[in-house]
């Protein structure tokens, strides 16, 4: 068959398959969002029967042959190759675990969710303890399905950031630690922050009204997304014009939504942006969850905590909330958004104590997954980490080591993505800056094009073409390098603390 043809049947088998992930997406979607209660158990089933017929598709014969073919030709396009070269890597990976696995992940998942959520009600860790450690015992044999060098945790890295391992991790947090904590230091030796005004009665309704329009002020398209309410903040894309924010409300934390829609709209508008024509294939999709979480983390941090977004979004603020800000100052304001403080909830913390909390979920999966403790040591290692790193004691479980869902999704592997994002965020909006020392004065007149249209040319239509680093040095002309992050870090808290 002409190359052109295979192609294209290839095409068309590969959008198939995704057709039945997303629906899935969808399923999960609702599972999060307007799922009643009753429907749960039915609700798994359906879930991961999708999971296991897309899963028996993919790793049909015939898709293989197709894909080995194709790989051979040589009038493919470059963007074809790398295509069918990525499709064939998943392939071989995907073929290593059999339908009946696939399901038992799926379903098993599932179980565990519901239960995170029942754990949380409960406000007690033994309501999860059980179904977690089933999800855990998978993910060692998917570990070694996969297949490791030195560390069975590099394969569930490997997942979310190809050639991520624990040796990069541990050096990255190794190189971060100290930085971090000699700036907490000069911090604490300085008078803090009043940020009292932020934790006064602030309306749902209003809070939602001002999360929308700062999405739209984003240049998220609503035309081709929405937001709801969720348990914890997600994003989720069925394609590049169907793609959903989650938010929570907490009537008592201006923060605790504010920042969660910037967050996530960093997600969504990376979604929005990957390229419509490669729907079903390797660069239609993301490039890794640690550049993923560098577009979110670049929108919440670098841009939306900064003076420059506020000069312009505050008078908004004060629209919704004239009796709570109606005589606070810019400056006043500026400051407690970036109080520094240690803190129970991860999603809510300073982004100088934040990698701390990702530091404790990271080596508790990783002494997890090689076996070193077991899922009944969690609550204990972590309240007795975060009095060592952070020095504040853990008053339950749901503020404690129930707080995230990512374990009863079973993604393991993950978190370390969160700080990585980080850093990139602040190296990409380093170069952002450079290309246009411009770019804070247009952002404080609500011109957030600049941004907006080097993410679109530099990250955005590449899909997985690029590994992060290497995505990252054609970006900003270097691989990832934490000196970008500490310098913008304390330029401005030293600036804000006036250390």
């Amino acid at each position: 068959m002409k190359s052109a043809a295979l192609y294209n049947e290839y095409k068309t088998k590969m959008q198939k398959i995704a057709d039945v992930k997303y629906a899935s997406a969808v399923l999960q979607w609702d599972q999060e969002t307007y799922l009643p209660p009753k429907g749960n158990s039915i609700r798994g089933n359906q879930i991961a029967t999708l999971s296991e017929i897309a899963h028996q598709q993919f790793t049909d014969p015939k898709i293989g042959d197709m894909l080995n073919e194709l790989v051979a030709k040589d009038d493919l396009t470059d963007t074809q190759k790398k295509n069918v070269q990525l499709s064939l890597t998943d392939y071989n990976k995907a073929n290593k675990f059999t339908s009946d696995f696939v399901r038992q992940m799926s379903e098993t998942t599932n179980k565990s969710f519901h239960a995170w959520i029942q754990a949380r009600k409960e406000n007690t860790f033994a309501a999860f303890e059980q179904p977690l450690d089933e999800l855990i015992q998978l993910k060692k044999q998917e570990a070694d399905i996969l297949g490791y060098e030195t560390h069975p945790y590099n394969a569930l890295m490997n997942e979310f950031d190809k050639g991520l391992t624990v040796a990069i991790t541990d050096k990255v947090f190794a190189d971060l630690k100290p930085q971090l904590s000699l700036l907490l230091d000069e911090i604490k030796s300085k008078q803090q922050l009043d940020s009292s005004f932020l934790h006064q009665h602030f309306d749902k309704d209003n809070q939602w009204k001002l999360g929308i329009e700062i999405l739209k002020r984003m240049q998220f398209d609503f035309e081709a997304g929405r937001q709801d309410i969720s348990e914890h903040p997600f994003t989720i894309n069925f394609n590049n014009v169907d793609v959903r924010v989650t938010t929570r409300i907490d009537e008592t934390d201006f923060g605790n939504m504010t920042w969660s829609c910037i967050h996530e709209g960093g997600h969504a508008l990376y979604e929005q942006g990957l390229p419509g024509e490669e729907y079903g294939l390797p660069l239609g999709e993301y490039c890794s969850l640690s550049i993923h979480e560098s577009q979110s983390r670049l929108w919440e941090n670098n841009v939306g905590r900064a003076l420059p977004f506020w000069q312009h979004n505050f008078l908004l603020a004060q629209t919704f909330f004239p009796k709570q800000f109606g005589k606070i100052s810019i400056e006043q304001f500026y400051s407690a958004i970036n109080k520094v403080q240690p803190s129970l909830i991860r999603t809510e913390a300073d982004e100088l104590t934040y990698h701390f909390h990702v530091m404790i979920r990271y080596e508790i999966e990783k002494m997890l997954i090689e076996g070193s403790i077991t899922t009944k040591d969690i609550p204990a290692y972590w309240n007795e980490h975060y009095k060592q790193y952070l020095g504040i004691e853990v008053p339950d479980d749901k503020r404690g080591c129930l707080q995230d869902v990512h374990w009863s999704h079973g993604s393991f592997g993950y978190f370390a993505t969160y700080s990585l994002g980080s850093l990139y965020a602040a190296q990409l909006y380093a170069a952002i800056s450079k290309e246009k020392e411009s770019v804070e004065k247009e952002i404080a007149q609500g011109n957030n094009e600049t941004v907006v249209h080097w993410l679109k040319k530099n990250i955005y239509p590449y899909g997985r073409y690029y590994t992060s680093e290497e995505l990252c040095k054609k970006a900003t002309g270097e691989t990832l390098n934490s000196t970008h992050f500490i310098n913008y870090a304390t330029k401005k808290y030293r600036n804000i603390y006036k250390t």
